[in-house]
């Protein structure tokens, strides 16, 4: 087994359960703002178009083709006008309640403090995420991982996002680690995992939904418990 000295992870959906805390948040602006009477039929048809519209944009966005404030207002005011709705206004303080109350949600995937206790004992661990600095850190402390990382690279700090491989020699110079003793810890194959081993880095797949990958990657695990078979 090779022996690592640094692991990095993705945050969110590979630690932070992004898309749990987005549905809470989600669920709570369909009823704070009424939306029922904006002609969504219910919450969940509300998510479902958001949700299309915002991966698309954030897309755009890791591309550079948009800015983060055109994201964050933009998805919904995209959203708004799917049902004819034309309310810049509405479309900004929806997007500030969603940035502002999902950071503090605290679902994480399961085992995610165990796997982290015992590696926390033999590894230095980080964080690289293409999220907004300022929220980022807040679902850290929020959820209490915070404690177990020593360096968390962002891509606004890093001036580069992931796949980039500037974002992640960014990470081993931040974190005083060689690539050679690294590996990353990633949903997303293409952006988490292609970037980390183009500049040679090792990679973990973490799959919980067990979906078939033919990507190839040093590692795929379904359960973040299953790191202590590996690691």
């Amino acid at each position: 087994m090779k022996q690592y000295k640094h692991i990095f992870f993705d945050l969110d959906r590979t630690l932070w359960d992004f898309e749990t805390n987005s549905k809470l948040t989600l669920e709570e602006i369909y009823s704070e703002f009424d939306l029922a009477n904006l002609g969504f039929n219910s919450a969940e048809e509300f998510i479902t178009k958001y949700k299309a519209i915002n991966e698309n944009m954030w897309d755009l966005y890791r591309q550079g083709k948009i800015t983060k404030d055109l994201l964050r207002a933009g998805r919904f005011e995209a959203t708004f006008l799917e049902y004819g709705i034309k309310d810049e206004h509405l479309a900004k303080s929806v997007g500030h309640f969603y940035v502002e109350q999902s950071p503090i949600k605290t679902a994480l995937f399961p085992n995610a403090i165990e796997a982290l206790t015992y590696l926390k004992k033999s590894y230095h661990l980080h964080i690289i995420t293409n999220g907004f600095e300022e929220v980022q850190f807040i679902k850290l402390n929020k959820s209490g991982l915070e404690p177990f990382f020593e360096v968390v690279v962002t891509s606004e700090q890093a001036g580069c996002k992931k796949p980039e491989s500037a974002i992640f020699n960014y990470a081993m110079k931040r974190a005083n680690a060689v690539p050679s003793e690294s590996i990353m810890i990633g949903d997303d194959v293409p952006v988490d995992l292609h970037g980390a081993m183009k500049v040679g880095i090792d990679s973990v797949y973490f799959n919980p939904m067990g979906e078939k990958a033919d990507e190839q990657v040093n590692f795929t695990i379904q359960n973040l418990i299953e790191l202590k078979e590996i690691l």
